[in-house]
């Protein structure tokens, strides 16, 4: 469908609007927080498409939310949110995507960058060799079928009980690392045979491992509450379920689409198949979803030790110490039924978020009692060669983005016009020249993620803040990065 900047309401300097009267079958209205140039950018692509279709879609409450990084997904747009009535609405596999649970962890010390500056080439090839990276590799973590079945159940309780985590290590992560599935009988064979030997596992594509300096503090406050100081070492790692969630989602997009005739259901987009949240089948769906961000959460825990290995390997030797916490764990790649406040009301919605994370305003009940003063951490990475934001999340969230921040840069290049247009040795050196030390699995990753096929994260972060859906915390910048 033709869409023109003239057809937006604009409802304020970064917020717009297409009403219900922009075409027929939209059930709620569409709401972008993002700029001006960046809006003219994303008519190039399908994701504004995407939000309108998902504004048809039964059930749909609210509005469909559309955050500054969004960029064309699978049926679904990336940075996209979409609440259903839980009564009325439907459960959608591809807005949430295939990598369930994909996320982020940040982990913030006392170390400062002075002390480890001569260790970091030899700390970032550790890290890379503990923790595998790559399609399809296994993790560093071997496993039986039995210990994966309680990683799906129990989350990071499996690695409580391995001493695999920090005391209280789960209170600083979303849902504590455990969505509790109602079962696994929906979990295919060929799910658990590729999720097996993968736990511990970084990926591939624009996941990675980074080791940043914290170089500004913009609220000193919430930043002595996160445990992040001005010019010290912090490491984020970016993960999902891998081989598991993926599979996952694959076998649900095809149940969907067999079942969706069943429902009578007629979706603009075959991408957006979908079944009734309460339904059998979305029921199903929704416990295996569980059990793949459970797969999720277990993974990026066990990368955490794997880091602290390293930097215990390398720093303890010349008498460093090397001691990581984790400031907050989130997804962005994920459905949950949650408590809004929708139409004067306070509501239970099953929320769907691709590419976007919660973020949670002050004393919301979902926080932990750390957080409660200051708001959810909210993580923004930006890409290799540019730095990431460390965000809190504000009540102003609920009333405007359905308590939703959004997950990053967002791409302005596909993957294939990055190979094109982008040379990986000449990436590798310009990154050396600013003093960023890569080590990736291939040239074709590399290009695929180098910066310029990124927006600016200043931008994004600008108009999140702008808006009032979060605040500026901490900024964080890259010295050493192992990517996918």
């Amino acid at each position: 469908m033709p869409i023109s900047l003239s057809d937006f309401d604009q409802l304020g300097p970064y917020e717009w609007q297409l009403d219900t009267k922009f075409t027929s079958g939209m059930n709620v209205p569409v709401v972008l927080f993002t700029q001006e140039k960046m809006l003219k950018e994303s008519l190039n692509d399908r994701s504004i498409e995407q939000a309108i279709n998902a504004s048809c879609l039964p059930g749909v409450v609210s509005r469909v939310c559309v955050m500054p990084d969004m960029h064309q997904g699978y049926g679904f747009p990336i940075g996209g949110v979409a609440a259903m009535s839980t009564e009325e609405g439907v459960i959608v596999p591809g807005a949430i995507g295939y990598d369930i649970n994909c996320g982020v962890r940040l982990l913030a010390s006392e170390i400062p960058l002075d002390s480890i500056k001569i260790f970091l080439d030899e700390l970032i090839a550790e890290i890379n060799n503990a923790c595998p990276s790559g399609v399809g590799k296994g993790g560093a973590f071997k496993i039986s079928r039995q210990d994966l079945k309680e990683v799906c159940l129990t989350g990071v309780h499996w690695a409580e009980k391995r001493t695999f985590m920090q005391k209280n290590e789960s209170d600083v992560i979303e849902d504590e690392g455990c969505m509790v599935p109602g079962h696994l009988n929906g979990i295919s064979k060929r799910a658990f045979d590729r999720g097996l030997p993968q736990l511990g596992s970084l990926g591939a594509g624009n996941h990675f491992i980074e080791i940043d300096r914290v170089t500004s503090i913009f609220d000193q406050q919430t930043a002595s509450v996160f445990g992040i100081k001005k010019d010290m070492i912090a490491v984020q790692i970016h993960s999902g379920s891998r081989g598991f969630g993926h599979q996952v989602c694959t076998d649900y997009v095809r149940l969907f689409n067999e079942g969706t005739d069943h429902y009578k259901y007629r979706v603009p987009d075959r991408e957006l198949v979908c079944a009734p949240v309460y339904s059998k089948l979305g029921r199903n769906y929704f416990s295996a979803m569980c059990a793949a961000a459970n797969f999720a959460f277990v993974n990026r825990q066990l990368l955490t030790e794997s880091v602290r290995e390293a930097f215990n390997a390398v720093l303890a030797k010349n008498g460093i110490p090397a001691d990581l916490k984790t400031v907050y764990d989130l997804a962005h790649n994920i459905g949950k039924l949650e408590n809004l406040f929708i139409d004067g009301k306070m509501q239970q919605v099953f929320v769907h978020r691709k590419g976007a994370t919660r973020a949670l305003g002050k004393n919301h009940d979902n926080l932990p009692e750390i957080y409660q003063e200051t708001g959810q951490p909210v993580l923004v990475p930006g890409s290799m060669g540019t730095h990431s934001w460390v965000l809190a999340g504000n009540k102003m969230a609920e009333k405007k983005s359905l308590n939703s921040c959004c997950h990053g840069a967002g791409r302005v290049l596909s993957r294939s016009k990055a190979r094109k247009k982008i040379n990986a040795s000449e990436l590798i050196s310009h990154l050396k020249q600013k003093g960023i030390t890569v080590l990736a699995g291939s040239y074709r990753t590399l290009s695929e993620e180098a910066p310029q096929a990124y927006k600016a994260v200043d931008d994004v972060v600008d108009t999140i803040t702008s808006v009032g859906i979060a605040r500026k915390v901490a900024l964080l910048t890259p010295l050493a990065v192992v990517k996918g």
